[in-house]
């Protein structure tokens, strides 16, 4: 009889094919919740009878959750390893996906600030874990990441309200089916949990606080913070710039479709060429210099060419988007350092999201047109094309503490 032993099913190879799916999958993640709710709002504003102003909150809150938990995810992640962290936050999500959609408006903002925090972990952690575990397909995988949260960040905008019309449904079915999608995540990322978290690899708490007093940190937080701004900014109010130009409604709404559409292929090939790279400082300049021109031309008002400067917008905040991940992994020593800049950069950046389409509809509340509201996020482009080209010098943020 033999007694052969076979081959674990979960051998090495096994466990990283798993772990390049898993991270692709979180990155699925990441921002399918928050579109699927976004093209809903109208839908649950109605069955709620709430304000437009309430209603708002449902795309406001995450990013506000965004900005609270970045700074701590690391910390967190440095205690219990970064594969229970996320882990720990997939559970997260889930229950916060199925609570939203469970009956009251408690409820639907109790679930709402649960899918943020969800969210926002794997937003910082997953550049550390691209760092850590494939130091060189650093710009492969975040390419891989980054194009799938924007295909499936697509995807929810475009298949959420279809649902929510067929059969029984509603928005509340609408959002529950994607805890489908992070529960098989979930479920792909529970075999990284066998891996042991490695003591030595802890940061101390003097790099914590000094990743405060790097001034390229502070750059890097600056061009994503623009960044941000500016596609939040974009996605709300897009439609209607595009209208006040001369578009018909029903056009203007392609716009915000254009303007994701074009996005994605760069935010696969801009971390592949920005790998390979001495330095990136000559793509920070020109994804900042079309946004600039973008904004420009819409500035300018000359609607034959609106769509022409939709798809200048898309293309430079698709490569700046991938670009502010690779200066995560790319201007730091080790995984969890990356995930100290991560969560710096990304809180604050989500804060300025956050007040930017609040603060441009009030601009333009005030003037009764688009041409300040405009040239504030021109003013905006210029500073992420500074701070950019300053980030894309090849140095670490450790050298500048």
């Amino acid at each position: 009889m033999n007694n052969r032993i076979d081959q674990p099913l979960l051998n090495s190879r096994n466990l990283r094919w798993l772990l390049i799916i898993g991270v692709i999958l979180v990155g699925a993640n990441l921002r399918v919740p928050l579109t699927s709710a976004g093209a809903l709002v109208s839908f649950i504003r109605d069955d709620f009878g709430i304000s437009n102003a309430l209603a708002g909150a449902i795309t406001t809150l995450p990013l506000i959750a965004f900005a609270l938990l970045s700074p701590f995810a690391p910390k967190i992640a440095n205690k219990i390893g970064m594969e229970r962290t996320i882990a720990i936050s997939l559970a997260l999500l889930i229950i916060g996906i199925l609570i939203r959609s469970a009956g009251a408006i408690e409820l639907l903002f109790t679930g709402t600030l649960l899918v943020g925090l969800g969210i926002a972990v794997g937003n910082v952690l997953i550049p550390g874990i691209i760092k850590m575990n494939f130091p060189f397909k650093i710009g492969l995988m975040t390419g891989l990441y980054a194009i799938v949260m924007n295909v499936f960040g697509a995807l929810g905008s475009g298949l959420s309200i279809p649902i929510a019309t067929s059969g029984s449904f509603g928005w509340r079915g609408s959002l529950v089916i994607w805890s489908g999608l992070v529960l098989i995540t979930l479920l792909i990322w529970l075999p990284q949990l066998m891996k042991k978290h490695d003591a030595k690899k802890k940061i101390n708490n003097q790099k914590i606080g000094g990743m405060l007093r790097s001034p390229l940190a502070w750059k890097i937080t600056v061009f994503m913070g623009a960044q941000s701004l500016i596609f939040y900014t974009l996605i709300t109010w897009l439609p209607t710039i595009l209208t006040a130009n001369g578009y018909d409604i029903h056009l203007a709404g392609w716009g915000v479709f254009i303007f994701q559409f074009a996005s994605i292929p760069f935010t696969f090939i801009i971390p592949v060429i920005a790998d390979r790279m001495k330095n990136q400082v000559m793509l920070a300049f020109v994804c900042s210099g079309l946004i600039l021109a973008g904004i420009i031309g819409l500035l300018a008002g000359l609607s034959e060419l609106s769509m022409l400067w939709v798809v200048f917008l898309g293309i430079g905040n698709g490569s700046a988007f991938s670009l502010s991940m690779m200066f995560f992994t790319l201007r730091t020593k080790d995984g969890y350092e990356a995930a100290e800049l991560s969560g710096m950069a990304q809180s604050l950046g989500y804060l300025l999201a956050a007040v930017g389409p609040v603060l441009v509809g009030g601009l333009q509340d005030i003037t009764g047109s688009w041409t300040l509201p405009l040239a504030m996020m021109a003013l905006f482009a210029i500073v992420m094309l500074i701070m950019g080209v300053a980030s894309g010098k090849n140095k670490q943020v450790s050298g500048n503490l």
